[in-house]
């Protein structure tokens, strides 16, 4: 029997994660059912469980590179000194995972920012996928925080707010310009580039300036 290459297992791994990705996004974690996926990937049986034992493999398999790649990202820009600026960071970070899936689509649009809420949803119910996505989430704002620490050390930031806080708010931002793209419809990502930039434009405003949020209005 000839011997199967590396390179063809992964292709394989690659269109079994790809179809269920798309099948995830469609339907929902619960309705998709692993002949759903089997149908989608064209493949039989014994193909896919070779690779996955179920779909709760596989949904964590997915959840697990997307954050990987991200987190890696911006391990890398943490090395740099100093960092791109976040406006352009989060641009291209956010630009790369979406170009890298942007074949997946349902009804004519991106799957992936579909298939972000539908695991945020299965979160709820499913404690192991739960735990998965806290364990990439903390590893990419572990990442976005030593960004931080890099900016305020070159000055480029101000260095009496905690690098955690700054993390957990440019965590958030992408996650709502993802769940706007799954709702509203793609936006190209120069969009919250732009958004950024803008608010980091903004100047602190003076002692005389300030107001306590429950006196304005």
């Amino acid at each position: 029997m000839a011997r199967v290459s590396q390179a063809h297992l992964d292709a394989r791994r690659r269109q079994i994660l790809d179809g269920a990705a798309v099948c995830f996004a469609r339907n929902g974690f619960h309705a998709t059912s692993m002949q759903d996926v089997l149908k989608e990937v064209d493949l039989s049986a014994g193909a896919v469980y070779r690779y996955f034992s179920g779909k709760e493999e596989l949904i964590a398999a997915i959840v697990s590179e997307v954050l990987g790649q991200v987190r890696a990202s911006f391990e890398e820009a943490a090395r740099l000194d100093p960092p791109p600026p976040p406006d352009v960071l989060v641009g291209e970070v956010l630009g790369r995972t979406l170009a890298a899936r942007e074949s997946l689509t349902v009804d004519g649009r991106p799957a992936f920012p579909r298939l972000v809420i539908q695991v945020w949803t299965e979160t709820l119910r499913n404690e192991e996928l739960a735990a998965v996505l806290r364990e990439g989430y903390g590893s990419v704002r572990a990442a976005w925080a030593r960004i931080v620490e890099a900016y305020q050390a070159a000055g480029t930031m101000r260095a009496d707010v905690d690098p955690d806080h700054v993390a957990r708010t440019m965590i958030a931002s992408v996650l709502g310009f993802i769940a706007q793209q799954s709702l509203f419809g793609p936006v190209p990502v120069e969009v919250l580039g732009d958004g950024l930039r803008a608010l980091m434009s903004v100047p602190e405003p003076g002692p005389d300036v300030r107001e306590p949020v429950s006196r304005l209005g």
